[in-house]
């Protein structure tokens, strides 16, 4: 399991790694999901085409993150597989596929920029997420 949770004083943090930005992308929404507990229900998946961009890694990954909770408020799918995710010049394109929530314990409210900076480690990238609950 490429992340983990971390202590926080008021809301909730994760640490992710991967070997590239594309990979930091789809575990950190794994990993977001983890928190929630968000179960699926049985049934058919929905696909949805995705196109993205912004100003930096950071940017990108918190657009990234903020459009797929939007998407289970909204249309109450969790969409937690990624195919063909390319990420060229910051800019996120690919298909996400999820299926429709079934529950979800907790509730995030938003991604936050707090003290957020993907970094290169022995991991490869790394990067700590703080979700504002």
């Amino acid at each position: 399991m490429p992340f983990e949770e971390i202590s926080h004083t008021a809301d909730w943090s994760i640490r992710v790694w991967a070997d590239d930005l594309r990979g930091l992308l789809a575990e950190s929404a794994r990993g977001m999901w983890m928190l929630t507990n968000a179960e699926q229900a049985e049934g058919p998946r929905a696909r949805r085409e995705m196109s993205l961009e912004a100003y930096d890694a950071e940017g990108l990954l918190v657009a990234f993150l903020e459009e797929l909770l939007y998407l289970s408020e909204s249309e109450k799918i969790v969409f937690n597989e990624f195919k063909g995710l390319k990420v060229e010049d910051l800019r996120l394109s690919g298909i996400m596929e999820g299926g429709a929530v079934r529950s979800m314990e907790k509730e995030i409210k938003a991604v936050t920029f707090h003290n957020l900076e993907i970094r290169e480690t022995g991991r490869g990238l790394e990067v700590e997420i703080v979700f504002d609950v």
